[in-house]
């Protein structure tokens, strides 16, 4: 793996998702050179996998500005989670709170993981900002999506590795709602159509109907939120509309 010269590059955790693709934009918005990583853990809804090259090849081709800043795409084998993790997201089992309070959605040591991983390969890279689309607001109460889990972690990985990383979280504070206004300010109607048609959020995998929010089940929590997003933001799309 070849380092690259990227003195105002980022790393983007991009999954095929919702959050990951706005996140992504926003990068491409800001950094100079951007490159992605996903991550393979054995997800039962790992069509968002098969999603990723194509919103990547339609960001290209609808932001020729953005598609000279995108850089390579990695993608790697974590298997090893989903062997050693028991949850909804990895298994063919209900989803339903477990008897600490958390969903059994969480997959513990996930985005630790994730983002260690990337930090070793933005090292060698050369890229300095990890982004990711952890978020406090609307969660699961995922406790390694908190804004001081990732504080700590940047920390711990500017320590470990002798670094200076920055972790960006553009959508730490925002609700679901909000995460689709960023994108329409970052390329308007035609980056929201694209991030609703090629994306995938739905925990089961389900991407056989697209509904006006995207394609998903329209039942598990993921899809819910992606919904009642997309309708607040429509809500209010149109109280802002002028009169005709």
């Amino acid at each position: 793996m070849v380092q690259t010269d990227a003195k105002n590059g980022a790393l983007v955790l991009f999954s095929g998702g919702q959050d990951s693709a706005t996140c992504l934009a926003w990068a491409l918005d800001r950094y100079d050179t951007v490159e992605t990583i996903g991550f393979d853990y054995g997800q039962r809804h790992r069509v968002e996998l098969e999603c990723r090259e194509g919103v990547r090849e339609q960001l290209c081709r609808e932001f020729p500005a953005w598609a000279a800043r995108l850089g390579e795409d990695h993608t790697v084998d974590l298997s090893v989670l989903g062997a050693i993790s028991d949850t909804a997201m990895t298994r063919e089992i209900e989803i339903e709170a477990a008897a600490n309070g958390l969903p059994n959605t969480f997959v513990p040591g996930r985005n630790l993981m994730f983002m260690t991983i990337a930090a070793a390969i933005a090292y060698r890279r050369g890229l300095r900002v990890l982004v990711g689309g952890m978020c406090e607001t609307d969660f699961s109460g995922y406790p390694d999506c908190r804004d001081d889990t990732m504080k700590a972690l940047q920390v711990t990985l500017n320590l470990g590795m002798a670094s200076r990383f920055v972790l960006e979280m553009p959508l730490m504070w925002l609700d679901k709602a909000d995460t689709w206004r960023l994108a329409e300010s970052l390329g308007g109607r035609a980056l929201v159509e694209l991030i609703r048609v090629e994306t995938h959020t739905c925990y089961v995998g389900e991407r056989s109907e697209l509904h006006d929010w995207g394609f998903g089940c329209g039942e598990c929590p993921a899809c819910r939120l992606r919904k009642r997003g997309y309708e607040a933001f429509r809500a209010g799309e149109k109280v802002t509309q002028p009169p005709a």
